[in-house]
């Protein structure tokens, strides 16, 4: 069991978790993630590792509620307990001193991106960090993202906070202003991401992505989280879950993460049909 010893509601659907994870926290790399499972009744999901600190045994975990798991995990609060987590898995991220870097992040992605941002900086990069969200209430940990970075641009769909447009907006009028980027990294919506590697591809900018496959086991076995990187068959879990965004079969992965939506929004219904009003969400 794993004790959580903070939760908080930070945007719409979106939940914060601090739990003590002390062996997990010890090994914990950027980029990396776990596999929960919330109850004896819950689906294994992965979870990208938001923060960790080593001393204090503890582990962030940020989560959008997409379905009952998640949904049933957002009841959780503090002082209740994860029945399992299985981690640090994954391949993390690739941290050096390359320069100046680009790290895109958008919606709950942003938690993902925030561990590789601090990492990168203290690596001995320039970090320009370029956040996005439909609304301002849905762009999150913008304060922790500007502690490690020499600049922290914001863009919202509807110009709620910082520039009117979109990310990928933001990504060019960096390059037009001259910054030389050695590498880029963008997270969040798979959508977000494939215009991301299409811009990145036109500045002629090199672009890791973090990919979120459907996921069993985590550990290479099942074979659910596959995808086509460069012509190949990759797994998420093990060779990921970073790739060159610019060989990512975009299509191919889009279709594949519809495959189970009308058996997600039955078991949603059943669930909401359980445990009654789920406005609070």
């Amino acid at each position: 069991m794993f004790k959580i010893l903070s939760s908080a509601r930070i945007a719409p659907k979106e939940y914060d978790f601090c739990v003590e994870a002390p062996r997990i926290a010890a090994r914990a790399r950027p980029g990396q993630f776990v596999v929960l499972r919330p109850d004896e009744f819950g689906e294994r999901i992965p979870l990208t590792i938001a923060d960790f600190d080593r001393d204090a045994g503890k582990i962030r975990l940020i989560f959008q509620v997409v379905g009952k798991t998640t949904a049933r995990m957002a009841s959780l609060k503090t002082g209740d307990s994860i029945l399992d987590i299985s981690g640090p898995l994954g391949t993390p991220s690739d941290i050096e001193d390359l320069g100046t870097v680009m790290m895109v992040g958008g919606g709950v992605g942003i938690a993902a991106l925030y561990p590789i941002i601090r990492g990168l900086k203290e690596a001995g990069n320039r970090v320009i960090t370029i956040l996005g969200g439909r609304t301002a209430d849905l762009v999150i940990m913008k304060d922790e993202c500007a502690r490690y970075s020499d600049e922290l641009i914001i863009t919202t769909d509807d110009g709620s906070i910082g520039t009117k447009g979109l990310v990928t907006d933001a990504m060019k009028s960096v390059v037009e202003r001259g910054d030389k980027i050695d590498r880029c990294w963008a997270i969040g919506p798979t959508v977000m991401m494939k215009f991301c590697a299409l811009a990145a591809g036109e500045l002629c900018l090199p672009i890791w992505v973090s990919m979120n496959p459907l996921m069993l086991d985590g550990t290479g076995m099942c074979g659910c989280c596959r995808l086509s990187v460069d012509g190949e068959i990759k797994f998420g879990c093990v060779d990921g879950p970073e790739f060159d965004g610019s060989k990512v079969n975009w299509d191919e992965f889009m279709n594949r993460m519809k495959q189970y939506k009308e058996e997600e929004k039955i078991s949603m219904d059943k669930y909401a049909s359980e445990v009654g009003d789920l406005s609070w969400l």
